[in-house]
């Protein structure tokens, strides 16, 4: 008797479907033995030793039939945990346990099943539980059946029933309507990210205002920033505040954000969702797998898990100068992909790049020609390509004692906040929600900031005496866009592409 259950494959952070099916044939004589085809990893494998400890220890009877079970689609790879609560629930179904005939039951097949098993037939928390939800909303099912540690978690997935189970035995019941399990409740993400607040506050800065500028700007346009000044000048403190002056989270996005964390299993229990955009901090020694993605099974690197929020490389040239120049795709175009022989993976990276770095590897400003030769050296482990990707740098200089000591608060991040919320809506009404300034293409600057003669004059003055590229003059017009836009102005104006040109300091400085 053949029995089909459906469950998922996470591939990167995509789900895609996959049925699970159980044939159970009589053995008369010998020990009954279980094979398992479809492409399965170890872990895959090891399944059924706890599927038969959970089906026995969940008080139900493991049938004496060799058992097939297949993972369809064949040619697909899977791996992990999530099946044993599907392959469980076939076996049972197959053998008769589960009541194929009982009125009132819930369909089988109006479910999608994944959950790991304890031996004891609890039921263990897995990866990848919204993409789940999302795949049985898009198959228009009735819902899902999980463990209970990610039901708050896929429950930000509106349209489908969420229900979490604690063991096989509840899972079991409630297909046989013995008992219910009631769905769990929708979660209001716009409530919950309403209430968000940023972990540090730009009030707490001391002086610095024309890097806080420089950083509304960024903020305002979504362009990438690189702050550089001497050690202990505050470059830390300030890409940390930053998520607080960027705008809230949309839901669409919130999901979006949780979608990959999810995937990899980084969302906590007591807030198993991301209501705030991320910051990712990379250590300099990390791997370019580790940024960009990667792996025998691809999987997220920092890029995709600082998608819609902020990628903080402190240090930046003490990075490895392979790692630096992988950046380079996702800076332009919001993904990345990771090809390997069995499978090509496309993860999502649309982040807002702070670097910031020190003038020389001791730390200190050049006085003098010898300081000057140290700064050069140690900024030419930074590529010219990559520095043409970065839309602003500001230098960051040390603060006075006078303004350390004084208890007066500089521009707070509520101030930002309000500034950087009007610019971006005047950005919506004129090229559509979601397109900020930093990702207009060339065409599109050409329709939206157009320069007046003035202005024009300026940019080609900067052009020929900086020797800049031209990715940098489209740079130069995307941030004279945003300037202008906080300014609460339509025309892009000659003061307003000078200001841009300032934020070129590496160019100035090399």
């Amino acid at each position: 008797m053949i029995s089909r259950v459906n469950s998922f494959v996470l591939q990167g952070i995509d789900a895609l479907p996959c049925e699970i099916e159980a044939d159970l044939k009589l053995n008369p004589s010998g020990t009954p033995a279980t094979q398992i085809v479809g492409l399965p990893d170890a872990a895959v494998r090891e399944s059924i030793q706890r599927v038969r400890s959970a089906i026995f220890n969940s008080g139900f009877r493991m049938p004496r039939s060799n058992a097939i079970i297949n993972l369809a689609p064949a040619t697909m790879r899977k791996e992990g945990p999530v099946y044993d609560l599907p392959m469980a629930v076939a076996i049972l179904h197959a053998s008769g346990t589960i009541d194929r005939t009982a009125e009132g039951c819930p369909r089988l097949d109006d479910f999608l099943l994944a959950g790991e098993l304890a031996l004891d037939g609890r039921l263990r928390p897995i990866r990848g539980a919204i993409s789940l939800a999302q795949l049985a909303r898009d198959q228009g099912r009735q819902g899902v059946i999980l463990p209970a540690a990610n039901a708050s978690e896929a429950a930000v997935v509106e349209g489908v029933a969420i229900c979490g189970a604690d063991s096989l035995a509840r899972v079991v019941g409630m297909l046989n309507g013995h008992e219910v399990i009631e769905p769990h409740p929708w979660i209001d993400l716009e409530g919950l990210i309403a209430e968000s607040k940023a972990p540090v506050d730009f009030g707490d800065v001391r002086g610095q205002e024309a890097a806080k500028r420089a950083v509304t700007i960024a903020a305002a346009g979504g362009h990438n920033i690189l702050m550089i000044g001497p050690a202990g000048t505050g470059k830390t403190m300030m890409a940390k505040a930053l998520p607080g002056v960027l705008p809230p989270l949309e839901r669409e996005e919130a999901v979006e954000v949780s979608r990959i964390y999810s995937s990899v299993g980084l969302l906590s229990g007591h807030r198993p969702f991301k209501t705030v955009r991320p910051v990712r901090a990379p250590h300099h020694t990390a791997s370019a797998a580790a940024i960009i993605g990667g792996g025998t099974v691809p999987r997220p690197g920092d890029v995709s898990l600082a998608h819609r929020g902020v990628l903080f490389l402190d240090e930046m040239p003490e990075f490895a100068r392979n790692v630096l120049e992988t950046l380079r795709q996702p800076l332009e175009d919001g993904w990345v992909t990771v090809a390997r022989a069995l499978r090509s993976s496309r993860f999502p990276a649309r982040f807002m790049l702070v670097a910031a770095l020190n003038p020389t590897a001791r730390g200190d400003m050049a006085d003098d020609e010898v300081g000057r030769r140290a700064m050069q050296q140690y900024l030419s482990r930074l590529s010219g390509p990559l520095i043409d990707r970065i839309d602003i740098h500001v230098e960051v200089p040390a603060v006075p004692y006078r303004q350390l000591q004084s208890t007066r608060r500089g521009t707070d991040t509520a101030t930002m906040r309000r500034r950087v919320v009007e610019a971006r809506a005047r950005q919506a009404r004129r090229q559509g929600s979601g397109v900020a300034n930093g990702e207009l293409s060339g065409r599109g600057l050409d329709r939206v900031a157009a320069l007046d003669d003035d202005a024009a004059l300026v940019l080609g003055q900067a052009m020929t005496e900086l020797g800049l590229s031209a990715r940098a003059y489209d740079r130069i017009r995307r941030v004279a866009r945003t300037i202008a836009d906080l300014d609460g102005s339509d025309p892009v104006g000659s003061h307003h592409v000078a200001e841009a040109v300032q934020y070129r300091l590496l160019d100035r400085l090399l």
